[in-house]
């Protein structure tokens, strides 16, 4: 089984670079099509001879603009010539689905999400963080481009053999906008990173804070999670950077401290020793939840997309809504009425291993391509 991968961008790391890189270990001969890469941020043992880049990697400057050309993304992947491969494997938030298959290759995706700045386009607008003068013309200006990528978007969803979704909120998602039924095949956190510590001082008086590893950006709302510790008057570290970070250092009152990003070790640490990782977004599935179990420390959530799949209201943690510093505030103070274990934490963080989500992809993959060869000889 001669197989492909296909990836948006390595523009920045993440969950889904990581899933990624795992996919190459499953398949370890199978070249990775994307459309541009970064190669500062690829980590170490990162398979760099078996990326294959767009056109778009070729333009001047194009780590700055590569965002701003997210229109020419769909075409850069139709380019490909994917018809030597028996499968392909597209992983995606964007447009790595675009690829063009032959009739004898099999073309399963991976979807992260459908495409959020086109099927939530009014959200995206909304919590995009524009200066004073762009907002009012940025929407009116990009809707005409945003109705014919979503045309091409739903088109090139036709075009897919199989999806797969990273949890049961985004398989709802596919079958919305797609019409497209999907298998639910969830990711993996890093127990060899993140994990307890037998030696935490977590329960120190001077160190009792709360966390918060985040893209400092607007659709993240960590803006009322440091509403509510400004009330609380309760530590909060927040770790992360981004547009919002001026405007949060602005609103934090000295309870609060802005980390920036630190480095795996550190934050490994930072979870280790927390009370609870605050986690106030709405996330496709989100990483951050089930890094936190893993190291054992219970998670204070909004109440909607992926958290209401990897945390267990009442045992690993608890659940606020509506999505206001308010409910935020109720929600702590009923998480320290509470008692938590950290060997429920981690037990269900179990429920997600790197060595599950190869297994489950790998037999999905092979009984696919078992299925398609029978057909092909009836």
């Amino acid at each position: 089984m001669h197989v492909a991968i296909v990836h948006d961008a390595f523009m920045q790391w993440g969950g889904a670079e990581n899933l990624v890189l795992a996919m190459s270990e499953i398949w370890p001969n199978a070249p990775i099509y994307t459309s541009a890469v970064n190669a500062n941020i690829l980590p170490a043992g990162f398979p760099k001879e078996k990326l294959i880049t767009s056109f778009i990697q070729k333009f001047p400057l194009s780590k700055k603009i590569y965002q701003p050309l997210f229109f020419l993304q769909p075409l850069a992947f139709e380019q490909f010539n994917l018809n030597e491969f028996d499968v392909v494997i597209s992983s995606t938030t964007k447009f790595a689905k675009s690829i063009i298959t032959g009739p004898r290759t099999l073309h399963i995706c991976y979807c992260n999400t459908p495409t959020r700045i086109l099927w939530f386009f009014k959200e995206y607008i909304r919590q995009r963080d524009l200066s004073f003068f762009l907002k009012p013309i940025y929407a009116p200006l990009l809707t005409p481009v945003i109705s014919s990528l979503r045309a091409h978007d739903y088109s090139a969803a036709q075009r897919v053999d199989y999806f797969v979704a990273n949890s049961k909120n985004v398989a709802r998602r596919i079958k919305k906008f797609y019409r497209r039924d999907s298998t639910v095949i969830y990711p993996f956190v890093d127990f060899k990173k993140f994990k307890p510590d037998i030696n935490s001082k977590r329960q120190t008086a001077g160190d009792k804070y709360y966390l918060i590893v985040s893209r400092l950006t607007g659709h993240k709302r960590v803006d009322i999670a440091i509403e509510a510790f400004n009330h609380l008057g309760l530590p909060l570290k927040i770790i992360g950077a981004g547009s919002e970070e001026k405007k949060y250092r602005r609103m934090a009152k000295s309870n609060i401290q802005l980390l920036g990003w630190v480095d795996g070790k550190q934050l490994a640490q930072y979870y280790q020793n927390c009370q609870a990782l605050i986690y106030p977004q709405e996330e496709d599935f989100g990483i951050t939840a089930l890094e936190a179990q893993a190291a054992g420390r219970p998670v204070i959530a909004y109440k909607a997309g992926g958290a209401l799949e990897t945390v267990i209201d009442g045992k690993t943690g608890v659940f606020f809504e509506p999505q206001t510093s308010q409910a935020l505030i109720e929600a702590i103070k009923r998480f320290e009425s509470l008692k938590f274990s950290s060997k429920d934490c981690i037990k269900n963080a179990r429920n997600f291993s790197k060595q599950r989500f190869k297994k489950e992809l790998k037999k999905f993959v092979e009984e696919k391509w078992d299925q398609a060869c029978l057909t092909s000889t009836l």
